[in-house]
């Protein structure tokens, strides 16, 4: 293990801590340095307050040494998003208008984090208003991928993701509708998990409004780390119950066992697109090293989640994200008005105006699809799936003419399609292509987090893609 603070994995400086061999001051101190030497090259993180983060270092040191029961967390460097609530902070968005909207209370999600022991070292870049898979906004500027400058670190968290990847914070809290999460775990070469709706607590919306139904049915507060074993040690902190959230419920994180030899279903198409050659060789991979640690795959046909693809679209993009449209109209910046406008274009060339009988109907056919999964899940626990039918996007993707668009949004479909039917999803790099990281995603069953985990570990135990990286 090096003696460089800022490479250490979650468990590892919450062990080390805990046993007294290192101080959480040295483990804030040393993050803050890596800040410092690397935050530059991507700006991933776009606020740090290196003093507060000392106060709060130390204070879990004296905890420490009081004998306080220390929570699984205590006095890991953890980072938390920009559209989130950290009470102090502003909850920017990524949008200019909101530089002063300062948190009085912290989401439940990183309320847990905080009880759990973590301490708080700076807040990641987001697209404006969230809902791009390229991390860029007038405020905060853009992140760049530390495998390659010239490619998206992902969004919505694609400052969360290349703060992981590069070793500022050991765990990052992001959110996912449409892999928000999990692309850019992928994008960067880490783990990420979309946890099932109803796991983490989760308030999002605006301070004392309603939220609209696809947000209560399809996002998620989820977490990025280098290892399996972090994400799993952050997920038990973060998933404690919080009644403020009526969908959140106190299930068990570990399940029923599954009896052996447990089946994982290989998705490679479901009629969308076709997948790029490093896609199919990383699924080849994952699926080897699953068949070698004793798990029985085989290849399966799900068109379900094709269906569940049109359906995201459909509901979130033409009906619901329509009403944000005066806000990105009046405080978006170039980059997102261009975006949503290429969104709305797809979803009208594709689909046609989305009135509202389809939306009516649509949730309804969203109630079967999701049977229609967990029917399948009943015999085949693990399904694994591209996260993206293309190796990482170019910068800007999205937004240079229509046609690449559909590409991108086609290429996506694993990220809305496991988004719509609500279900919990893993993202674990598998390995390098021309020196990018390609990862597969594992999806699994309600409330069986602990079966794609379990999985992911088996990937992992086979090689890792190594980070945190230097910047390239």
């Amino acid at each position: 293990m090096s003696d460089e603070l800022w490479t250490w994995d979650a468990a590892d400086l919450a062990a080390g801590i805990r046993e007294r061999r290192i101080s959480a001051r040295e483990a804030a101190e040393s993050a803050l340095a890596r800040v410092e030497t690397v935050n530059r090259s991507v700006n991933a993180v776009v606020e740090v307050r290196p003093d507060e983060v000392i106060q709060a270092a130390e204070s879990a040191d004296r905890a420490v040494a009081a004998g306080e029961p220390l929570g699984p967390l205590h006095g890991v460097p953890v980072t938390s998003k920009v559209n989130s609530d950290l009470i102090g902070y502003a909850t920017t968005d990524g949008v200019e208008a909101f530089a002063g909207a300062i948190a009085t209370t912290d989401a439940p999600q990183l309320a847990n984090w905080r009880r759990a022991g973590a301490v708080f070292l700076g807040r990641t870049n987001t697209p404006a208003f969230s809902i791009r898979w390229f991390t860029d906004n007038v405020l905060h500027g853009r992140t760049y991928n530390p495998w390659a400058a010239g490619r998206t670190p992902g969004g919505s968290s694609g400052g969360a993701a290349a703060a992981v990847a590069t070793g500022m914070g050991a765990l990052a809290q992001g959110n996912d509708i449409g892999g928000s999460v999990r692309y850019p775990a992928a994008a960067c070469g880490v783990v990420g998990l979309r946890p099932t709706v109803g796991r983490v607590p989760s308030l999002f919306g605006p301070p004392g409004g309603d939220v609209m139904l696809g947000v209560q049915l399809m996002l998620v507060q989820g977490l990025l780390g280098r290892s399996v074993a972090d994400v799993r040690l952050g997920l038990e902190a973060m998933a404690a119950y919080d009644p403020t959230d009526p969908l959140c419920v106190p299930a068990p994180l570990r399940g029923a066992a599954l009896p052996g030899p447990i089946r994982v279903g290989l998705v490679r198409d479901v009629g969308v697109v076709g997948n790029a050659p490093a896609v199919d060789a990383a699924l080849t991979e994952a699926a080897s090293r699953l068949t070698d640690a004793g798990y029985a795959v085989g290849e399966v046909e799900l068109p379900l989640l094709a269906d569940a693809w049109r359906l995201w679209w459909q509901l979130v993009q033409g009906v619901e994200f329509l009403h944000m449209l005066p806000a990105i109209e009046e405080h978006g910046d170039p980059g997102i008005r261009r975006s949503a406008e290429t969104q709305f274009a797809f979803v009208r060339n594709t689909f046609g105006d989305v009135g509202f009988d389809d939306y009516v109907r649509g949730h309804a056919r969203r109630s079967t699809l999701v049977r229609q999964l967990q029917a399948a899940l009943q015999t085949t626990p693990v399904l694994l799936t591209p996260v993206s039918a293309e190796r990482t996007f170019e910068i800007d993707a999205d937004v240079r003419t229509d046609e690449r668009t559909a590409e991108v949004i086609t290429a996506q479909w694993p990220m809305m399609s496991v988004a719509c039917l609500g279900a919990p999803g893993l993202t674990v790099p598998v390995q390098l292509d021309d020196g990018l990281p390609i990862s597969v995603q594992l999806v699994g069953g309600r409330f069986r987090e602990d079966t794609l985990l379990d999985a992911g570990a088996a990937i992992e135990r086979r090689g890792l893609v190594p980070t945190p990286v230097d910047p390239r």
